[in-house]
């Protein structure tokens, strides 16, 4: 049985708990030609009450992509020429997460905090690679 797409996934972190989604939303104007297409990731610190959520947003801007329909995936998101990830992914969701943490996020916070997914994607984008490992023979 598929998953229900809008229905939270958990995530552990370092022997915490999170529940996750992603969003894709974008501004239709009245000519209904979609702008400003955007993924916002947004993990949830557990259990509930105990942290602010952090939200990391993806919005489309010159030489990145953000998905809007095909070609692209799904989830994925990254630079015309440089690091890209599938949002849909949890180790992709584990590597942002690393990423915002290792630039100052506390999960204990007690607010909201939105953060500008470009700032994070490289890093993120390398580690999953170094996660990867070599390719097979």
């Amino acid at each position: 049985m598929p998953r229900h797409p809008k229905k939270p996934r958990r995530l552990v972190a370092d022997g915490r708990a999170y529940l996750w989604t992603l969003r894709h939303s974008h501004h239709v104007p009245a000519d209904g030609r979609s702008t400003d297409c955007r993924e916002t990731l947004t993990l949830y610190p557990q259990p509930a009450g105990t942290g602010g959520p952090l939200r990391i947003v993806f919005a489309d801007g010159p030489d990145r992509y953000v998905p809007g329909g095909a070609p692209m995936g799904s989830g994925d998101v990254g630079y015309v020429r440089g690091g890209s990830l599938n949002l849909h992914e949890p180790g992709a969701v584990r590597a942002l997460l690393d990423a915002a943490s290792a630039r100052g996020w506390q999960p204990g916070g007690r607010r909201a905090v939105e953060v500008d997914g470009w700032l994070l994607l490289e890093e993120a984008s390398a580690a999953r690679a170094r996660d990867a490992g070599p390719a097979g023979p």
